[in-house]
C-alpha cells in the first residue's frame, strides 16, 4: 500500500515502529549505501540474510538498467530505491534508473508499506540555486522555475541538475504524510554536514528511524524527538537496527 504526497490526501495515523530485538527480525529490511556501480555487497547481504526487502539509498552510477545489476537477487527479495545526485549526472545514468524495470519501485515523495513498515522516501539533494535550508527557497515550485528560467532542455523540460534538487513545496507536502521510517539521500541535522530540515521532516511525519546515504560514512546518532539516525556508508549494507552487515562498520 502506498501513500503519495498530495495536498488533497487524508492521512492515516502513524503506526509506531517497535524496537526490534537483536534477532533475525532485524533482517526483514536491509538498507544499502551508495553502490557507485558495485552491487556485490547488497547481493551478498541478500543471499546471506534473506530479507523481505532491500532499500537502496542512491548514487548508483548505472551503465546499464538497474535490474541488470541485480539479477542474482531480483527474485529473492523486494527491491526499492531512492535517487541520489549521481543519478542525474548524465542522461544515460538517469535513464538506466528512471526507465529501468524497477522504475515503479522508487520511493520519492511517498509512503509505501514494506515488510510491515511504512517507509517514506526523499530523493536528491539540497541545491543552492533551488533551496538550501535554512535559507528560504529561491523558487515557489517547479512551475515557477520553468516560467522564470531559461535553464531547460530543448523540449522545455527541466534540466537534470534541477531535477536532482529537493523542492520546498514537495518537501512540505511530504510532511503531511505519516511513516515509521524515512530514507533519504541527504543527512539530517544530527550529522555535521546534515540538515535540520530533514530532522524537522522526520518529526512532522512521526518516524522513529532515519536511514541515509550520500556522505559515505557509517554512524548512528539521535536527532530531534529521539529519532534514531543511521548513516550507511558507500558499498555498505545495514539492517533495521543499524548493524553493518556488509562493508565498512
Amino acid at each position: 500500500m502506498t501513500w503519495i504526497a498530495s495536498k488533497s490526501l487524508i492521512i492515516r495515523d502513524a503506526v509506531c515502529l517497535l524496537k526490534m530485538p537483536q534477532s533475525k527480525h532485524n533482517y526483514k529490511i536491509l538498507f544499502a549505501g551508495d553502490p557507485h556501480g558495485d552491487f556485490n555487497p547488497v547481493i551478498a547481504a541478500v543471499k546471506a540474510y534473506k530479507p523481505e526487502a532491500v532499500v537502496l539509498l542512491g548514487d548508483y552510477d548505472l551503465e546499464m538498467p538497474l535490474e541488470d545489476y541485480l539479477q542474482d537477487i531480483i527474485d529473492q527479495t523486494e527491491i526499492w530505491w531512492i535517487a541520489g545526485n549521481h543519478d542525474f549526472q548524465s542522461p544515460s545514468k538517469h535513464h538506466n534508473l528512471f526507465q529501468s524495470g524497477l522504475a515503479d519501485n522508487g520511493l520519492h515523495l511517498k509512503v509505501t508499506e514494506i515488510a510491515g513498515f511504512k517507509i517514506a522516501g526523499l530523493s536528491g539533494i539540497f541545491l543552492g540555486r533551488v533551496w538550501y535550508p535554512p535559507s528560504a527557497p529561491i523558487w515557489k515550485d517547479k512551475q515557477h522555475f520553468l516560467m522564470s528560467h531559461k535553464n531547460t532542455n530543448r523540449d522545455g523540460s527541466m534540466s537534470l541538475k534541477y531535477q536532482s534538487a529537493i523542492w520546498h513545496d514537495e518537501f512540505e507536502t511530504l510532511k503531511k504524510l505519516k511513516a515509521d521510517i524515512l530514507v533519504s539521500h541527504e543527512a539530517p541535522g544530527s550529522h555535521r554536514f546534515g540538515f535540520t530540515a530533514i530532522s524537522d521532516l522526520a518529526v512532522a511525519m512521526g518516524v522513529k528511524n532515519i536511514f541515509h546515504g550520500h556522505l559515505h560514512e557509517t554512524y548512528s546518532a539521535v536527532t530531534k524527538n529521539n529519532i534514531n539516525v543511521f548513516g550507511v556508508a558507500d558499498k555498505s549494507v545495514s539492517d533495521l537496527a543499524g548493524n553493518t552487515l556488509q562493508g565498512d562498520s
